[in-house]
């Protein structure tokens, strides 16, 4: 979906990084919603993103910002009176909740890797035989392989 003049004469107000905002003023903020709208739309990875909407790095970081501070619900509760632009923040709204979803998944699944190698780490070093013992171990057990005489 690309956003129709109307519509985003109803967004642009209501939007981060327009002139006379404090902070970092966006530098198209139509072609960042465009960008997103066809992100979500399409389901397609953010390196997919088409050159004619910007470095997809970019789109991505902002679109994780505004992601985070919940702007996507907030827009969506304010434009319910076009029926087509609520279905398209709807979907951004799900994208961006599923990403959200998939961050602390990774972020568990890391938690729970540390947790897993330090208690293997800590299992070998109280399995490992100290010091001197290891190497007379090792003696032993050449000795034991080797012929008589």
């Amino acid at each position: 979906m690309k956003l129709k003049d109307e519509q985003w004469e109803k967004l642009e107000p209501m939007l981060r990084g327009k002139e006379g905002d404090a902070g970092a003023r966006g530098r198209d903020n139509r072609l960042f919603i465009d960008a997103v709208l066809w992100i979500s739309g399409s389901r397609r990875l953010w390196r997919d993103l088409p050159l004619r909407f910007g470095k997809w790095n970019t789109a991505y970081m902002r679109f994780m910002r505004w992601n985070q501070s919940n702007l996507w619900h907030r827009l969506a509760e304010n434009i319910k009176d076009d029926p087509r632009l609520q279905a398209a923040f709807d979907n951004i709204v799900d994208y961006g909740d599923e990403w959200t979803l998939r961050i602390k998944q990774r972020a568990s699944r890391r938690v729970s890797r540390e947790a897993y190698d330090a208690a293997a780490k800590q299992a070998s070093v109280e399995a490992a035989p100290a010091g001197d013992d290891s190497t007379l171990h090792w003696l032993s057990l050449v000795n034991q392989t080797l012929p008589p005489g």
